[in-house]
């Protein structure tokens, strides 16, 4: 689970050469952006696929992402940019919900388009997003009885006729505005907090800052046996030498550790200085990383220190570290320097994670790597305490806090919706533009996967033939469906129907066999619901309704004097029904009921556009 896996293949001639090349050009093209990315739980990887089945040979692999999933939108990012860097590449992304990229889009897909027949038809190709639709012609390149391509087939008609594919631009839209703005999002998605460290840890991570995610998740998913190492003074590292560290986090990672609480245990030497103190926040921060760090060691397999940096030392090496310093990637810092150190660090450890193959290192625990970084890397107790008199102010955690306003306009901003203006007087409620928008929900179809929203008002709207209907209702009852049944004969008798009515009207004079013609039928239905409307009327049922003449006399006040003798005489209790108003009532009556929580009335509307205003007459009673 939250795994997202990404292949990229080439399409033309020459693909597996092609395939080599851009493996190892593309890392090299990537090294400035990744090297200082933080992982939440694996990094980005490419590796030479061979063909398997209907796969073709492919570079790729398979990331977990974890609860961060900017992870994974940030390789949807490094794909695009692989396949706009290489036009011959064409890329498929997906992950453990499957078309995910699809389900960004899917206010906008093609009606046609369902996850029974998406497989192999969204592809980026020459930086852009295609969508290969179902086969139309029989002289299309693949089996019309296949409901998806394969990914040969795919690959086939994409190198042939790309521009026929290209998706619809609401859909490419939607898609690229959750990648947009890396990579300058990668600065934003880190956090940086002072720590009250180990000193050997902070050693650690000054050579493999991308350890601070892997210890994170060390402490944040522990478990009883984990906490065994923890409850004895620590072994490898021990509270007595700490100092003030600045570490880098993203903001997944820093919101995990800081939002759960624990307690250490007495017996491992680590204390806690009273909540109101200064620092208590760095002090707490410390405790959690070194007790991530303590839990990783603890479960070394003891593996030769140089397994791994052995890696450092190979051509493969030397030739990646030869395309860095191509594409200035150390702009212009003097070798030997603090920053070139630095940067140097951070190359390596995206090497060890991203550009080697598993046949050229030997795959060791974050536990032995960091043993064998303690081995190999010298501590100045001295020189941390001096940089630790200097560290630069924390970044701020308020964006911990979202209040209920905050968290709607963000949903608001994720479904490009225009906010309602904050000044209560500037708020205009069209309770017409409410009755109208409730109408055009009911008149659109809706099946078993769901009602369409009226995102349009050009959509046409639904339309009710009265002859085929008959005609339907015909096929299903049989011919002799016109004749009353028992029911309709208990029916009559009880709204008082009888032959004698029929004779006052002419109706006697027809025999039984005569056919009724269709006027007749409608205006016998008309007067039966009239005899229903009028038996309604006096029950509470007809009583709830607000009726035009109500709303009229509300409005204008008591009919005169002098109106005719006949005025209103007709069946006053059988106004008609104010629709409009009757919908609106009943809709700011479900409105308040939620007091302000999400409901159905606020859901179908807000999905409109709609924006109910508070309740403020019950506020102010209140």
């Amino acid at each position: 689970e939250d795994a997202v896996r990404y292949r990229l293949f080439a399409p033309g001639p020459g693909g597996q050469a092609l395939l080599r090349r851009c493996a190892e050009a593309a890392l090299v093209r990537l090294a400035p952006l990744l090297a200082a990315y933080v992982w939440h739980r694996q990094p980005f990887r490419l590796r030479y696929q061979p063909a398997r089945g209907e796969t073709p040979a492919h570079i790729g692999g398979t990331t977990l992402f974890g609860d961060n999933v900017e992870d994974e939108w940030f390789i949807v990012y490094l794909v695009r940019e692989i396949t706009r860097d290489f036009p011959g590449l064409a890329a498929r992304i997906d992950d453990n919900d499957g078309e995910f990229l699809l389900i960004e889009a899917a206010d906008f897909l093609p009606k046609w388009l369902n996850p029974e027949n998406s497989e192999n038809r969204v592809f980026f190709y020459k930086g852009e997003l295609h969508i290969i639709p179902l086969s139309e012609t029989p002289e299309q390149d693949w089996d019309l009885s296949a409901p998806c391509p394969t990914i040969s087939e795919a690959l086939a008609l994409l190198s042939t006729r790309s521009e026929e594919f290209l998706a619809a631009e609401p859909i490419r839209a939607a898609v690229y505005k959750r990648i947009d703005g890396y990579p300058e999002k990668i600065q934003a998605s880190l956090h940086r907090a002072q720590c009250y460290l180990p000193v050997a840890v902070a050693a650690v991570l000054r050579q493999r800052p991308s350890l601070v995610a892997t210890a994170v998740q060390a402490f944040y998913l522990r478990d009883p046996a984990d906490l065994r190492a923890c409850r004895r003074p620590f072994q490898t590292f021990p509270a007595e030498q700490r100092v003030m560290t600045m570490v880098t986090f993203t903001r997944c990672l820093y919101a995990q550790l800081v939002q759960q609480k624990f307690v250490p245990d007495r017996r491992s030497g680590y204390t806690l200085p009273a909540p109101s103190h200064p620092q208590y926040k760095a002090h707490e921060l410390g405790m959690k990383l070194a007790h991530g760090f303590e839990i990783l060691c603890s479960k070394s397999s003891k593996i030769s220190p140089d397994s791994k940096r052995n890696v450092l030392s190979g051509p493969l090496w030397e030739r990646f570290l030869r395309s860095l310093k191509e594409k200035d990637y150390f702009k212009g810092e003097m070798e030997g320097s603090a920053k070139y150190s630095e940067l140097l660090h951070m190359a390596e450890d995206y090497f060890q994670q991203s550009v080697t193959t598993p046949e050229s290192s030997v795959e060791v625990s974050p536990g032995d790597e960091i043993l064998a970084l303690l081995q190999t890397t010298p501590i100045d107790l001295k020189e941390f305490e001096r940089e630790a008199a200097c560290l630069p102010p924390e970044d701020d955690d308020s964006w911990l806090d979202i209040t209920p306003d905050a968290l709607d306009q963000m949903l608001k901003e994720t479904r490009n919706e225009s906010l309602p203006s904050a000044n209560e007087e500037e708020q205009k409620y069209d309770l017409e533009a409410v009755a109208e928008s409730m109408k055009a929900f009911v008149s659109k179809v809706s099946t078993h996967e769901g009602a369409e929203m009226p995102w349009s008002s050009d959509e046409s709207h639904v339309t009710f033939d009265v002859d085929s209907f008959t005609k339907a209702l015909d096929r299903i009852l049989g011919a002799d469906s016109e004749e009353l049944d028992s029911d309709d004969l208990d029916e009559e008798e009880e709204f008082g129907f009888s032959d004698e009515d029929d004779e006052d009207s002419g109706a006697g004079s027809r025999t039984q066999n005569q056919k009724v013609s269709p006027d007749e039928l409608i205006g016998s239905l008309k007067s039966y619901m009239k005899e229903m409307d009028r038996e309604l009327a006096q029950t509470n049922v007809g009583k709830s309704f607000t009726t035009q003449n109500k709303q009229a006399s509300s409005v204008k006040g008591a009919p005169s004097q002098s109106a005719g003798p006949d005025c209103g005489a007709e069946d006053p209790e059988l106004a008609p029904v104010d629709v409009d108003m009757n919908l609106v009532a009943n809709l700011l009556e479900s409105y308040s009921a939620q007091a302000g929580l999400a409901g159905p009335t606020s859901n179908i509307l807000q999905s409109m556009g709609v924006y109910l205003p508070e309740n403020t007459d019950r506020s102010g009673s209140s």
